[in-house]
């Protein structure tokens, strides 16, 4: 994708804005390169005792920590001290996908700024909008004493029902990695480390830390691990998290075809991999394999990677060079993001969460989608008189995701709902609502108009509501988590009844939805409009209301497909969710027994392959309820004069044309597949694009290479067979209006 010079300028600006102040970093050094870091680190590694190398390689979980430590210990996710003589940081953890996170709020009254879930992000279309919502949280970690995040999540969605669609970049390799590369490129322009994660097909949580995944290799090189490639290239993390969940067999944390085979020989990654929170099972096999570090040790059944390793080390079991090598990673990442040279303030500094509430604000009015717009009922017009907003506590707030990534926002918590205790999640997360309330952004933006709250509890009282007003605002919600998979695709509570009811009660009815990934919407045909806000974050109130009156004109498209039904997609529920359900009622019933009712893992088979989202859906033949990338917009734009260009690769321009009376972004989209090589269509380059009403402008699409490859083990690497491409210049991944090709020459490439 191709980013103009004047958005790589407004991009410069705002992050500059984003990093003024007392937590700013004043200018972004000039990144050593990987080589220059990694003779440092070698350096230092040659006058390091054994024992030094091995704090290293292990960190603390600081809620439950029991090790030593010679620095203090602030309530986060880790905590590694560094070695004082020979210069090397102590460095400090956090979650940080959404923002800066204190999930149960381990530190008393630190709050922090909630950005939109990530797939609102992906929704944008728009590696700006992803950059300048890591550089916030990359400030605020800053300011707040940490100098690694736990960032960047790039795993695909291969199912509706994942429990944290919501931290992920949707079901494209392209779009997910490019996003997550802008985002992680953010957090680094402060001098901190940022991971990529979860390394890797982790698209399931219920038995996550049991179940083996399995695909073939071809398959996920050109879309999950696609995604990581490309993230890690355009983004430089420091650290690569690795899953819970097994891959092909190994545990992910100890599976050397992915950490050492792809990752560090194949892609040449010089940072170091770091286990997920209780995701290491041995200390040889898995130091071996290519794990550098453990993480949150107290969360394993052993610390691993302490005394265990340094006896495997002595006894020739791990080799010196590979403890030397698991060290150097690690400083290596420090040193080349800045964090190693950069220290860590003394003391928590101030923060302009004004100018970061923006930043979060605009991110959800970027991805926002209009899913449905009949009879143009949106934006509501200001003349209208008589509003009824109904259900989904648009009263108090708007909803939050679970798990880790769970961000106490500036403003207050409206809302904390505590888990049933056997809940999976219920130790770190509860249902929280950010303290910005759609009623009340309602009513600012329509002062003349007599704004009615209904809880939608009683289906039959909120249709009366509705029916007395001019318009009605039905808001549904879906809380997902980590930890646990959604239980179906159907709005939770009755939700489906209540805006049944409000349709038929009043034809102008808008269905506004809090939702953590797709859902089924049977009322579909019968609510003129439809808005997806996903979870929007802590300005999504006022996001919300500018939506629906116009002040910001709708621009989102689909990161990910809506199923007609639950039966279109791969799996229509969790695998071993049957299992899972089965044994928690054995240990219920007796709770006295010990292994007899321990779960054993099970397989997950990943037949599509690569085809993953709507790539399955077209290989299949089945029409979804809303396509990836489509978006509506309250404008209109044209598409005119279209070239397509082969060669040694495909090149797309065309001009795009703001048709409309109103200013909006556009996103033309550029879907590639070989004349008659059976494969769906794949998303190969895209750009958003904002117009004037009237406004032309030459936009130029040029295909990844990779998107057009198919990857060959026997090569082994990616090759692009010579001949006919067909190019499919569209508005969204079932689009087949303008449709061109081009000759390609073959060739080959590494892997």
């Amino acid at each position: 994708m191709r980013v103009d010079d004047r958005g790589f300028g407004i991009l410069l600006k705002l992050t500059g804005l984003l990093l003024a102040g007392s937590v700013a970093v004043a200018a972004v050094a000039q990144e050593p390169t990987a080589s220059g870091a990694r003779a440092r680190a070698n350096a230092l590694v040659a006058r390091m005792t054994i024992d030094e190398k091995i704090e290293l390689v292990h960190g603390l979980f600081p809620p439950m920590a029991t090790g030593k430590t010679r620095e203090e210990l602030i309530p986060s996710a880790g905590h590694v001290d560094g070695i004082p003589r020979l210069g090397i940081p102590t460095t400090r953890q956090s979650d940080a996908s959404l923002g800066v996170a204190n999930q149960v709020e381990q530190r008393k009254g630190d709050t922090a700024t909630a950005l939109p879930s990530s797939l609102a992000t992906a929704a944008s279309f728009d590696p700006a909008v992803a950059r300048a919502g890591g550089a916030m949280i990359g400030a605020e970690a800053r300011a707040k004493r940490f100098n690694i995040l736990l960032a960047g999540g790039v795993n695909l969605t291969r199912d509706p029902w994942g429990g944290r669609n919501f931290e992920y970049l949707g079901e494209d390799p392209l779009l997910a990695g490019t996003l997550g590369g802008a985002h992680i490129a953010g957090v680094q322009s402060n001098a901190i480390v940022s991971t990529v994660k979860h390394w890797a097909l982790n698209p399931q949580e219920t038995g996550r830390s049991i179940l083996d995944a399995r695909i073939g290799e071809a398959g996920l090189r050109m879309s999950d691990l696609l995604a990581f490639e490309i993230a890690i290239e355009q983004g430089r993390p420091g650290a690569v998290m690795c899953a819970y969940n097994k891959v092909g067999g190994d545990w992910a944390c100890e599976n050397r075809f992915l950490l050492t085979d792809v990752l560090k020989r194949d892609w040449g990654y010089p940072g170091w991999v770091m286990s997920d929170w209780g995701a290491v099972h041995s200390t040889v096999k898995a130091a071996n394999a290519g794990l550098d570090q453990e993480s949150g040790q107290e969360l394993d059944r052993a610390i691993y990677f302490g005394a265990p390793l340094k006896v495997a080390v002595e006894a020739g079991q791990v080799p010196m060079a590979r403890l030397d090598d698991m060290v150097a990673r690690y400083l290596t990442g420090l040193i080349a993001t800045g964090a190693f040279d950069k220290a860590m303030p003394a003391k928590p500094l101030p923060i302009p969460y004004a100018a970061h509430a923006r930043v979060a604000q605009d991110a959800i009015e970027a991805g926002m989608v209009l899913l449905r717009n009949e009879g143009a009922l949106l934006p509501l017009s200001p003349s209208v008189k008589r509003i009824a907003v109904i259900g989904g506590r648009a009263d108090i707030g708007v909803l939050s995701g679970g798990g880790s990534s769970q961000v106490r926002s500036v403003g207050g918590v409206a809302l904390e709902i505590p888990l049933p205790a056997d809940h999976p999640a219920a130790s770190f997360t509860r249902i929280t609502y950010h303290k910005s309330v759609p009623l009340a952004a309602i009513r600012a933006l329509a002062p003349q108009a007599r704004v009615t709250f209904d809880d939608g509890r009683d289906p039959a009282r909120a249709a009366a509501v509705a029916k007395a007003a001019d318009v009605a605002i039905v808001f549904a919600t879906q809380w997902t988590t980590e930890a646990a998979d959604a239980d179906d695709l159907s709005l939770p509570g009755r939700q489906d009844a209540l805006v049944e009811a409000v349709a038929a009660a009043q034809p102008k009815t808008v269905a506004m939805l809090e939702t953590g990934g797709p859902v089924l919407m049977p009322w579909v045909q019968k609510v003129p409009a439809i808005v997806e806000a996903w979870y929007p974050g802590q300005r999504g109130g006022e996001a919300i209301a500018n939506i629906l009156f116009g002040q910001v004109n709708p621009s989102g498209r689909l990161p990910i497909t809506f199923p007609a039904s639950a039966d279109q997609a791969p799996r229509p529920t969790p695998p071993g969710r049957e299992r899972m359900a089965k044994s928690a009622a054995a240990a219920a019933a007796n709770p006295g027994a010990p292994q007899a009712n321990a779960l054993t893992g099970w397989t997950v088979d990943y037949p599509e392959g690569a085809d993953v989202g709507y790539r399955w859906y077209e290989k299949k033949g089945q029409r979804p309820l809303y396509p990836f990338g489509h978006g509506l917009s309250y404008t209109q734009f044209a598409y005119r004069n279209p070239v397509l260009t082969g060669g040694t690769r495909l090149s797309l321009t065309v001009d795009v044309v703001n048709t409309g009376k109103r200013a909006g972004a556009d996103v033309p989209q550029m879907y590639v597949a070989r004349d008659g090589g059976g494969h769906p269509m794949r998303l190969a380059a895209f750009e958003r694009v904002t117009l004037k009403p009237g406004e032309t402008r030459r936009v130029t699409l040029i295909a990844n290479p990779r998107i057009v490859a198919d990857y060959d083990t026997t090569l082994p690497g990616w090759r692009i067979a010579g001949g006919r491409y067909r190019v499919a210049l569209a508005r969204d991944a079932t689009d087949r209006t303008i449709v061109r090709t081009a000759e390609l020459r073959p060739t080959t490439m590494k892997p």
